[in-house]
């Protein structure tokens, strides 16, 4: 990887242009925001890719636009491999593996006022270093951007994050209607075997024997994806959890500890998830720190609830705005979890997560809850008025696909028109 330079050429910026720009991300819809703000930013450094990830925005933290190719193949954990190479105010060009491959980037360190930062990293660009005029333009604009959507997401209404959980619960309705059909066609095969007039006793026994065994190899198949869509043992989600937060420190000076837990009680897919981006958010607010040199990650499950802590050697001076609790605070609260802020001046803070292993109370089925994922995007982007041709550009699919899926979304929730629909979902 390579540092900033200054070397490339600085075309002509003037006033009127960084207004339109500025115009055009505030009267975007929140959906079409990032497409936006790339297009914007190609004015000033030309790309082929732009990805945008951040803590704040639960439902769609990484943000992508530009070539498909190169765009939908870029991970969230290859963009956190860059935290810290940016700084904010200090765009970092060099070289860095997007989408699978070493290529030529820009990333920067975006700021929202009472937030953490996020990285917005443009793809393929220029291997000559941008000046420096254009690096300060580019993180102006980047910034305006960041706090335009970080202030939009708080006061836009939303579809409820809960949603995510209900489609987890409709694939498992799923699976096991799938699974009553298919033990309905084993039970019915084997009678009419028994049953059949035309076969001998030897035919039948052995007909018989391969339609139980189809029958019980389904059983396992299903009784597995039943499983993976509902729990995963506690020791294998800790280990997925430690190996994001290794890709996110591998480049930089602070030590990792990790506690796993003594249990390898299986726990709620749910709830596993939740932990994890609990500790990622958790760490990337520690990591803002001067002077970090040590992180200390543990799990311990116990009767009723997992709880995760997360300490760190730090100043002991982070607030939960710094924390960005209200992210995580949100998400708590819809699961009667909990969360304790402990800072010491001097000596570090320590974030403790207290995430319950069984629901707290029964809840109404959702209203979004039929709606199968790619029908839940484009209800997403429905609930903020964009058209038919904006949703088929970032979701990267035909006008005619879109319109299917309104329909289908139409017709699952009942509703008369796009209008209705939107209602629902922002009330939901």
């Amino acid at each position: 990887m390579a540092s900033i330079a200054t070397a490339q050429t600085t075309p002509t910026i003037d006033t009127r242009w960084a207004l339109n720009a500025a115009r055009a991300m505030v009267e975007t819809p929140l959906c079409d925001w990032f497409s936006t703000l790339a297009r914007s930013l190609s004015d000033l450094i030309e790309h082929r890719a732009a990805a945008y990830l951040t803590g704040y925005c639960p439902a769609l933290p990484l943000k992508l636009a530009g070539d498909p190719s190169i765009a939908e193949a870029v991970t969230s954990v290859e963009i956190a491999a860059l935290a810290g190479l940016p700084t904010p105010g200090r765009p970092w060009h060099g070289r860095a593996v997007m989408g699978g491959r070493e290529r030529q980037i820009l990333a920067v360190d975006a700021a929202a006022p009472g937030a953490d930062g996020t990285l917005l990293v443009l793809i393929d660009v220029a291997e000559t270093p941008p000046g420096e005029e254009i690096l300060a333009m580019v993180q102006e604009i980047s910034d305006l951007g960041n706090a335009n959507l970080y202030l939009r997401t708080q006061i836009e209404p939303q579809p409820s994050a809960v949603v995510q959980s209900q489609v987890t619960a409709s694939e498992r309705g799923r699976v096991v209607d799938e699974l009553t059909d298919s033990h309905t066609a084993a039970l019915t095969g084997l009678l009419r075997t028994l049953r059949s007039n035309s076969l001998d006793d030897a035919t039948a026994r052995r007909t018989a024997v391969d339609l139980a065994v189809t029958a019980l190899l389904d059983l396992r198949n299903y009784a597995e994806r039943d499983h993976a869509v509902s729990e995963q043992s506690a020791d294998a989600a800790f280990a997925e959890a430690a190996d994001d937060l290794r890709t996110l420190l591998r480049h930089g000076p602070v030590r990792l500890d990790l506690r796993p837990p003594e249990s390898n009680r299986p726990i709620p897919t749910d709830t596993a998830n939740f932990a994890r981006f609990a500790v990622r958010s958790t760490v990337l607010s520690m990591l803002r720190q001067e002077a970090l040199q040590r992180l200390h990650v543990g799990w311990q499950v116990r009767e009723d609830a997992l709880v995760v802590a997360v300490r760190d050697d730090g100043p002991g001076t982070l607030t939960t705005d710094a924390l960005a609790v209200h992210r995580i605070e949100q998400r708590l609260r819809g699961i009667g979890g909990e969360l304790v802020i402990d800072a010491v001046p001097g000596w570090g803070t320590t974030a403790t997560v207290s995430l319950p292993l069984e629901p707290t109370a029964t809840v109404e089925r959702h209203p979004l809850a039929d709606l199968n994922p790619r029908e839940l995007e484009v209800m997403d982007h429905l609930s903020r008025g964009s058209r038919n041709r904006a949703i088929a550009e970032d979701l990267h699919i035909s006008e005619s696909t879109v319109k299917f899926h309104v329909a289908a979304i139409l017709r699952k929730l009942g509703a008369a028109n796009r209008g209705e629909a939107a209602a629902m979902a922002r009330e939901a």
